[in-house]
């Protein structure tokens, strides 16, 4: 099952299978030979590089889908690759300002674990204003407000939960309060020349 979602660029929305989902996390372990928290954007401590091709292979009919999904969209096609990848630790208080990605074309986020904790946190969570994320959300954003234009979508991810996006589409994560660990993966690609 996937979705898009009629608004500026395009932003692919799917959802692995388990037992999927269960190949991806056999790739990630917090490694300190492998912190890659110097090279990103986001205040969280436990950020390490996955290997990118392994990554690739378990994702490729999930890539075929985006493949027709982005044709549909653009009316026409630039194939890619995986070239950077990791896991991101989050625990309560930590975040991911507003940020896009450098060195790429593409990117994506895959999530892991999302604690139940954090969703009933999100449904008392009382902001206001449209694009306010709540906590452990993902907020995409385009431009700014104007009246009459859907310029952000938040969500509130499911373990399993797959976007990809250009790589300059501004996002952003909310903290969370409750004492639990959030896992995702985020991916950059580059189009094949």
């Amino acid at each position: 099952m996937s979705r898009f979602y009629y608004w500026g660029p395009l932003l692919f929305h799917t959802k692995l299978k388990d037992d999927d989902l269960e190949k991806v996390e056999k790739l990630c372990n917090k490694n300190e030979d492998l912190n890659h928290r110097s090279e990103l954007a986001g205040h969280i401590q436990g950020e390490y590089k996955i290997d990118s091709k392994s990554l690739e292979t378990i994702l490729e009919e999930y890539f075929d889908d985006f493949r027709g999904t982005y044709q549909h969209w653009y009316n026409s096609y630039n194939d890619f690759y995986i070239n950077s990848a990791w896991v991101n630790y989050m625990k309560k208080a930590e975040y991911n300002p507003v940020h896009t990605h450098n060195n790429c074309d593409l990117s994506a986020v895959l999530y892991l674990s999302i604690p139940d904790e954090i969703k009933k946190e999100n449904e008392a969570f009382e902001g206001n204003g449209n694009d306010n994320s709540g906590p452990g959300e993902i907020n995409f954003i385009v431009g700014s407000r104007t009246p009459g234009f859907i310029n952000h979508k938040n969500f509130m991810p499911e373990t399993g939960d797959m976007f990809i996006f250009p790589a300059d589409l501004m996002h952003s994560v909310a903290p969370f309060k409750s004492d639990v660990e959030r896992v995702s993966i985020a991916f950059n690609m580059r189009y094949k020349i």
